[in-house]
């Protein structure tokens, strides 16, 4: 990974009963860290975080950044602190042991489990998001099972889930100004649309099916787009749907600059629940924002 690059594998699921819902995002070179952004970016690995967030009943959100001295990682494993991410050749294995650990904030909460996702479809291929391709993104499983087990907060649950990576050389307020994410399983495809704006000010937009063998066909006509109420920090957030029309069901995460939401939308005539990310990299990059970051990211000396 070159010096000012990143990377990150990321798991979202939603329980079978509704009530329940997770991301789990294993980063190097954290893209979203105060700390990084402010050294220049020379060593990715000094840059690294597991970023649990669980919402519903026992809501729990940590993310706490370590240096090359607490990471470890080869190809199947990367190590994180006391947190590890592990490929077993049928699963992907998370154990998390971390804290909702803020700056400022007199208590903490221990957030201690183990995360279990089974792909159901595959997928080998990559896309880039940039002509240059200097930012990757791949769908490792555009379906999945999960099996959350955590011993603080105590649950366990069962639902569906997706992962997915992405890699860079330069960061993402370099490549990009905003982008709009959703995925979505129907009954025997899943969907996947992205969309945004680059540094350029160039537009670009796709929809990607995935069949249940994991193969994805790029849609040649995209999805109308379905405005979104913005988010109570303002984030303006957009999606792909039939007619354009989608309702958000619940806010996961509001921040200055991100916002993450499921959705009830129809896509190619079949009604399905999205989970929708949305990102704004000038809000991002602006100095408030800055300085507010590591009361909500914290880095282990």
């Amino acid at each position: 990974m070159p010096p000012g690059g990143y990377g990150w594998w990321y798991v979202d699921a939603i329980s079978d009963c509704g009530r329940h819902g997770l991301t789990i995002i294993a980063f190097i070179g954290s893209v979203f860290s105060p700390f990084y952004k402010k050294s220049g970016r020379p060593d990715p690995q000094n840059h690294c975080a597991l970023n649990v967030a669980l919402y519903g009943p026992g809501a729990r959100w940590t993310m706490t950044e370590r240096g090359r001295g607490h990471v470890a990682r080869d190809a199947d494993t990367l190590q994180i602190g006391p947190s590890a991410v592990r490929w077993t050749g049928d699963a992907l294995e998370i154990d998390i042991e971390e804290k909702d650990k803020r700056v400022g904030v007199p208590w903490q909460r221990r957030v201690a489990g183990k995360v279990r996702v089974y792909p159901e479809a595959l997928n080998d291929r990559a896309f880039s998001l940039d002509p240059e391709g200097k930012h990757r993104w791949h769908c490792i499983a555009p379906r999945a099972r999960i099996e959350v087990v955590m011993e603080k907060p105590g649950l366990n649950w069962k639902g569906s889930a997706y992962l997915d990576s992405n890699f860079g050389s330069e960061s993402l307020e370099e490549g990009f100004r905003v982008w709009h994410w959703s995925r979505a399983h129907a009954k025997r495809d899943s969907v996947v649309c992205y969309e945004g704006i680059r540094r350029n000010g160039q537009a670009f937009a796709s929809a990607l099916r995935f069949g249940p063998d994991g193969v994805p066909h790029e849609e040649e006509a995209l999805p109308p787009v379905a405005p979104l109420p913005n988010t109570l920090w303002q984030m303006e957030r957009k999606t792909r749907a039939d007619k354009g029309l989608a309702s958000v069901i619940r806010t996961w995460e509001d921040a200055p600059f991100y916002a993450r939401s499921t959705l009830a939308t129809r896509l190619f005539g079949e009604p399905v629940v999205a989970v929708q990310e949305s990102l704004d990299l000038d809000r991002f990059a602006s100095p408030i924002v800055q300085l507010m970051l590591p009361y909500r990211m914290p880095r282990v000396a």
